[in-house]
């Protein structure tokens, strides 16, 4: 379940996206879509920032380290997949949006993602003798 959305953001964005700056695979993921979004279209939150407070956005820390989230230009919260789609199709690649739509690809896309969320911390080498860290805000769980 997302967040109660705050204010929308401030300025000229299609979507914000709250990643963890701390994952190798999110951080080049990030910047292949900023390298891409020559109109300034999405607004980049790291939460793994040591002044980022999920609070402020009426969260927890611990949702958003769960699954990537996003909002978009309401203020509505984004969930899973549909944040990269948003993405995608912010950055001018909304045939790629409009394929992961398509029946059986959009559950299988959205299968996968869940499955890579449950198990991001230990496949990007986070975890140490079965707990796994986030570095900046030093929360930890079982590994899986």
């Amino acid at each position: 379940m997302p967040p109660e959305a705050p204010p929308p953001p401030v300025g000229p964005y299609e979507v914000e996206v709250f990643f963890d700056g701390d994952c190798p695979l999110c951080r080049r993921e990030i910047a292949i879509i900023k390298r891409w979004d020559k109109r300034e279209r999405v607004r980049f939150t790291d939460i793994a920032a040591a002044d980022f407070d999920a609070a402020t956005y009426g969260t927890t820390q611990e949702r958003l380290m769960a699954e990537v989230h996003g909002r978009d230009a309401q203020g509505n919260w984004l969930v899973g997949v549909e944040v990269f789609r948003r993405l995608y199709a912010a950055i001018g690649f909304g045939w790629i949006a409009a394929v992961t739509r398509w029946p059986l690809i959009r559950q299988a896309l959205d299968a996968a993602y869940r499955l890579f969320a449950r198990n991001r911390l230990r496949l990007t080498g986070r975890c140490q003798k079965g707990v796994c860290k986030t570095l900046a805000a030093d929360q930890s769980r079982p590994a899986t």
